[in-house]
């Protein structure tokens, strides 16, 4: 692989985790549109390790606070944040147990991201559209958790996105755009470190060489530079601009799989 290579994917990595495009279907189509040879899971989940570290990096003092509070006081609305993430953590995790095999092959046909790009921009776009943006973190309830963490688990299919699902389900249940990206990218923490446990250990030493290391850093780079864009973003704009991009990205697809 060369250092381009390594900076592109971890620039693809970076952006397209944190806002509503899907990293991995960016991660499985850049080859094919390339023509790379493709990165290897074992190297997919290293670029989410660098995505990984712009969250804690982007994020620390709020990861302090929220499990403080968890240990503390877990039976007021502040010290249920925590808990309320493990919960919605669940599904996604369980979706990527049951269904990784399909993940790295059936999903990852560009036919078949094109296809959920298109499906899942319909959906976002009516979220947008229907969003009455008046609800703020202190608002979560068990069953709203659990159908954003059901959300959450449809990004198994690449082209549909985790920070897509998660911010459109908060908003068909009335938060405010920010909100709804905030509590994303923190529902994100917990996925990428039980991915990281299952994945790391399968990478050998020899593997980690210069552009496994730019990778890495492109990706942390890019996805904290993301997730600030985002946030910012959303305070006075909508997602429509994302829903005719991954529209656009679905198009090239189709035709250069045509």
């Amino acid at each position: 692989m060369s250092y381009l290579q390594a900076v592109v994917l971890g620039f693809l990595q970076g952006l397209g985790e944190f806002l509503p495009i899907s990293s991995s279907a960016h991660l499985a189509i850049a080859p094919y549109f390339f023509n790379w040879n493709y990165q290897g899971l074992q190297y997919d989940v290293m670029l989410h390790l660098g995505t990984l570290l712009a969250i804690v990096a982007f994020f620390w003092k709020d990861w302090v606070k929220i499990i403080a509070d968890g240990i503390r006081k877990p039976q007021e609305q502040e010290g249920r944040l925590l808990w309320y993430i493990v919960i919605a953590t669940i599904p996604g995790a369980l979706a990527g147990y049951l269904l990784e095999e399909k993940a790295e092959t059936v999903f990852r046909e560009p036919w078949a991201i094109a296809f959920s790009l298109i499906i899942f921009s319909l959906f976002i776009f009516l979220a947008d559209k229907l969003a009455k943006n008046q609800k703020d973190l202190d608002s979560l309830n068990l069953v709203e958790v659990l159908l954003i963490g059901l959300a959450q688990s449809l990004a198994i299919l690449p082209g549909a996105s985790r920070s897509g699902m998660t911010i459109m389900a908060a908003l068909f249940l009335g938060y405010r755009r920010q909100t709804a990206a905030r509590f994303s990218f923190l529902l994100a923490t917990p996925l990428i470190i039980g991915a990281a446990l299952l994945e790391v250990p399968k990478i050998s030493l020899a593997q980690v060489n210069g552009p496994f290391v730019v990778g890495f850093l492109s990706s942390a780079i890019f996805g904290f530079l993301s997730i600030k864009f985002l946030l910012s973003f959303l305070k006075t704009k909508n997602l429509v601009p994302f829903v005719v991009y991954r529209l656009v990205l679905a198009v090239l697809i189709l035709l250069k799989y045509l």
